[in-house]
């Protein structure tokens, strides 16, 4: 995705993965900070923990207690930014016709950052009312971690927020199992942030629904987007980015 977007661009910058334990990720801060990189972006399990590590926090990053783009200053400092809420609601506006969205109710299955970011952009985009499930209850989860046939009767978007069913992370089947897919209304959308595979057990759910449904593939192109904006100052190659990864998918 990025490199399509260099080569769209007509840069010569790289992007590569660095595989990062929690005692190496002060190290590779202070590496930002020195200019070995020109901007990073952070996956799990370090984007809450690496807020503590920066100079900045970004209302975007602090909104949501977790950043997924850090951004090297002219001075060497560092900024956070979350680009996650933002793709997420550019990539709901696509999904969701925009008449319908002050009218919907939304659940969020999840409490983690990408949970979080899902529940800023619902709010940003003015959505009438957001109910978060999760596996732990606390200030962020209203519901315990089970279907419930009455709320889903009344809920028009379901947002999959969780790790479960991505490559090498936990089974999908227990999320898709805390959804009364039955009592969701005939017009219902699902989202699931996963892009890989590109079908998970929750949107295949979805599908046997017969519900509008999205991975996070194209979530995916406008976080990356919009990280590549604030690391370069110049305006992203969206449609490159996402024909890079719709070949790769």
């Amino acid at each position: 995705m990025h490199a399509a977007a260099f080569r769209a661009l007509g840069l010569p910058h790289s992007y590569e993965a660095l595989r990062t334990t929690v005692e190496q990720l002060p190290g590779v801060i202070a590496e930002l900070r020195g200019g070995t990189y020109g901007g990073l972006n952070v996956t799990v399990p370090h984007k809450e923990r690496v807020l503590a590590l920066v100079d900045f926090v970004d209302d975007s990053a602090r909104t949501t207690r977790a950043a997924n783009t850090l951004v090297r200053t002219s001075d060497g400092r560092v900024r956070a930014y979350n680009t996650d809420a933002p793709a997420l609601a550019e990539e709901l506006r696509v999904l969701v016709r925009r008449t319908e969205l002050a009218r919907t109710r939304a659940l969020v299955l999840g409490s983690g950052g990408a949970a979080r970011a899902a529940g800023s952009a619902l709010h940003t985009l003015g959505v009438r009312e957001v109910i978060v499930r999760a596996r732990t209850r606390n200030d962020f989860a209203a519901q315990p971690w089970k279907p419930s046939r009455e709320s889903e009767t009344s809920t028009q978007l379901v947002v999959q927020a969780t790790s479960a069913g991505m490559l090498g992370a936990d089974p999908g089947d227990a999320v898709a199992g805390v959804v009364a897919w039955d009592a969701l209304p005939d017009d219902a959308v699902a989202l699931d942030v996963i892009y890989a595979p590109p079908e998970t057990p929750f949107l295949r759910a979805a599908r046997n629904r017969g519900l509008r449904h999205a991975n996070g593939l194209g979530m995916l192109a406008r976080q990356g987007a919009l990280a590549l904006e604030l690391w370069l100052g110049v305006q992203a190659p969206l449609d490159a980015m996402l024909a890079a990864l719709a070949l790769n998918n």
